[in-house]
Order: structure tokens, then C-alpha cells, then sequence
């Protein structure tokens, strides 16, 4: 049995599950979940239509490169997205959703056997953050150092806490904007910094953008080429963005999304994806294109989620410590005491399911950043989102 697997912590959802299990919910209300992050908007018809469209493709053995078309596609989106232009025969791969590539890219990109200090390789990742940057970072033989988030800086990770040291052992960086869970969007001078940081150390940087088309104001969410090049970076030096239509398009199921960036380190990564079997279906491929060249509606999407945060937002501030997030799909709220305690208190009493924010986050410099906050995925339609606000208003009244 691999020994590494041995390191690897329980998923949130199974914590939750565990600290939840002994609790009768509350029959008088019916059950409401905001503790993971699926999509429940309804699947575009035409995205529907071009996978049935497309069954014809089930009968061919699929390229893991992908169809050509499809990498073109997804270069002309990021064109329109970001303006920039890729090479879609080098510096774009498509993936099985982003959560796979982000696993993948730790295997291809994590070197065990190069030992700068003596805890061997790093994997720095922010904290809280999407649990599978440090499975991926301990299944790849490195050990992970957290970069706390800082509230008073918009939960941008405080990257000055990482020592020098563990800077000099790293091999690679996670980051994630829009955020997981804070939704924070990091700015251009912070993006500096990390290729700076790059720059000195050698460490790829690994950027999940998948949730960068549900945003709240008028400007995009910057992302890290887009970040690239207005720094003069136009090779994407130890860049790779990862996205996703699974929000963008509400097609979790489909699992589709690319990665993109340094020709030099995607040609490592199809390799090692062709060994792994990581071939998109042609079915999914094809609707993926569809997906992919349409924006209307990304654009309807995003103002269904604009529409119910807008709403569930003021009625949460009233009795709660939070505010309307730079991006993605979840409030990341402070709670009276301890999380755990707030999530077992309102599932009991009004039947809705949270997740509480020290799971998303590890004991790091002294104190667990996620310790007495909640996160909510506000993913189902506006009405069951406002239903479960006004839950979450009266117990927190409740509790004073």
C-alpha cells in the first residue's frame, strides 16, 4: 500500500457528515443545503443538444491532446476573455474538469528526489483552500507549507509569512482567484509578487480560475496569463491557469475545463496525462465547444447569481460579520463561537446545512484561519437561498 496515502485528511463533506450524524433535523423545515459547491442552475439546452448531437464520437477512442477544434476554442475564449492568444497546438490542453488537472499537475511537476533543505520538496498553498492542493502536493511526495489568508487584506493569502527558507524548497505554488471560499480576486501588484517570487525560486504556479465568471462588479476578475502579460510576461514563464465550464456553464457532470499557459511545462503534463488515461470523451468534447463559444449564457448565469446575492447578502449582514465576496459563489461569514458548534446548532433547529470554515483550513503560524466562520454555497435557485437566509437570521437571533 503507498504509505503516502496514510497523510491524506478526510474531505470536508465527510467531517460534516461525521459532525452532523447524531442530529435529528429539525422535521418542521424542509431540508436546505448550502455546504457544497454544486451548481444547481439548470444545463443551457443547447449544451444538452450537442452531447446528444455528438453520441456518434462514443464509438472512436478520444486524443488526449483533444480534438483541434476544441483547443482552438478554448484559445479564441481565452482571447475574448482575457486577450490573450495562445498557441492552441502548444500551450493548451483540455482536462477532465479542473479538480483532476490540479491533481495531475503536482505529479508531473513535484520532483521528490530534489532535496534543497532537509523536509525535501514544497508545495505552498493559501489556507483555507480547496482540499485537493495539499492531497495532490502529499500524494506527489511534498510536504505543504499554508499561507494564511488575511482578512484585513480582502483574504489575499499573507505570502510574507512563508519563509525564505520554505520559498527556497518549493516547487510549487498554488493559488486561487476568485478565491475558495473568500472569493477574493488577487490584483495585478499581487501577481507581480508570486512571478517575482517565481523568478527567484523556480516554482511553477498553478492558478484555479474556476470560479472567474460569476462576478459582482462591472471588471472581470483578473486572471494570472491576463496578469502575464501585462507584466511583459509573454511566454507564461512557470504559468499554468486552470479552468472549468462546471459553473461557468452549470455542467458539473460534464467534467470539462483546460489548462493553459507554459508550453514547456504542458508538453510534460500531456505526457503524463497519456500514461494516466486522461483522454476527454469526444462527446464531451464537442459539447464542450459549444460551450466554450458561447457567452450569452455565462452572461445569464452570472446574473441569476448576481440577482440572488443582492438579495441574501443584506439580510445576512444585518445579524453576521460578512459581505458581498470580489467573485465565485459562496459568503464566507463570521459566526458566534466556535463553527462547528453554529453548524450542528442550525441544522438542529432550522434544517440547514452549512459548512464550517476550520475545515477548509489547516493550524497554521498559530491559529486556523477558517476557526468560527462559515462558508455558504448560495448555488440553488434565489427563492430556496433567501428561505435559507432567513433561517440563518433567526438563529443567529436566537442565539442572543
Amino acid at each position: 500500500m503507498n504509505p503516502l496515502l496514510s497523510r491524506l485528511q478526510p474531505y470536508p463533506f465527510e467531517r460534516l457528515r461525521e459532525l452532523t450524524k447524531d442530529i435529528p433535523p429539525n422535521p418542521a423545515y424542509r431540508p436546505i443545503s448550502l455546504g457544497i459547491g454544486e451548481p444547481k442552475h439548470p444545463t443551457p439546452a443547447f449544451i444538452q443538444q450537442a452531447l446528444t448531437d455528438a453520441l456518434g464520437g462514443l464509438a472512436s477512442y478520444p486524443a488526449t491532446a483533444g480534438d483541434p477544434k476544441l483547443r482552438e476554442a478554448m484559445c479564441a475564449w481565452v482571447q475574448r476573455r482575457y486577450g490573450v492568444q495562445l498557441n492552441p497546438a502548444t500551450q493548451v490542453l483540455p482536462v477532465n474538469g479542473s479538480r483532476e488537472a490540479l491533481f495531475a499537475l503536482a505529479q508531473t511537476v513535484i520532483d521528490p528526489t530534489q532535496h534543497r533543505n532537509a523536509g525535501g520538496p514544497v508545495v505552498v498553498c493559501p489556507n483555507p483552500f480547496y482540499q485537493i492542493y495539499e492531497g495532490a502536493a502529499l500524494l506527489a511526495g511534498a510536504r505543504v507549507a499554508y499561507a494564511n489568508s488575511d482578512p484585513a487584506r480582502n483574504f489575499a493569502p499573507d505570502l510574507s509569512s512563508i519563509p525564505e527558507s520554505t520559498w527556497a524548497a518549493t516547487q510549487l505554488l498554488y493559488v486561487c482567484s476568485p478565491g475558495n471560499p473568500t472569493g477574493a480576486v488577487m490584483p495585478l501588484d499581487e501577481w507581480q509578487r508570486l512571478f517575482e517570487l517565481s523568478d527567484r525560486h523556480g516554482f511553477v504556479i498553478a492558478s484555479d480560475e474556476c470560479y472567474s465568471e460569476i462576478y459582482f462588479r462591472d471588471v472581470a476578475p483578473l486572471g494570472g496569463l491576463e496578469a502575464a502579460l501585462k507584466l511583459g510576461r509573454t511566454d507564461f514563464r512557470n504559468l499554468i491557469s486552470l479552468t472549468s465550464l462546471s459553473k461557468r456553464s452549470n455542467v458539473p457532470g460534464m467534467r470539462s475545463g483546460f489548462v493553459a499557459g507554459d508550453a514547456q511545462l504542458i508538453r510534460p503534463f500531456l505526457l503524463y496525462r497519456t500514461y494516466h488515461g486522461s483522454a476527454m470523451s469526444p462527446v464531451v468534447q464537442q459539447a464542450s465547444i459549444a460551450a466554450w463559444n458561447d457567452e450569452r449564457h455565462v452572461i445569464d448565469n452570472r446574473e441569476k447569481y448576481r440577482s440572488k446575492f443582492a438579495r441574501v447578502t443584506p439580510m445576512l449582514t444585518e445579524v453576521m460579520d460578512v459581505a458581498l465576496p470580489d467573485a465565485g459563489f459562496y459568503l464566507w461569514a463570521k459566526v458566534p463561537g466556535a463553527d462547528t458548534d453554529f453548524a450542528r446548532g442550525l441544522l438542529a433547529q432550522y434544517n440547514v446545512a452549512v459548512l464550517p470554515g476550520s475545515y477548509l483550513a489547516r493550524e497554521a503560524h498559530g491559529i486556523n484561519p477558517g476557526a468560527s466562520r462559515i462558508r455558504m454555497a448560495l448555488v440553488a435557485e434565489v427563492d430556496e437561498c433567501v428561505e435559507a437566509a432567513e433561517r440563518i437570521v433567526a438563529y443567529v437571533r436566537s442565539l442572543s
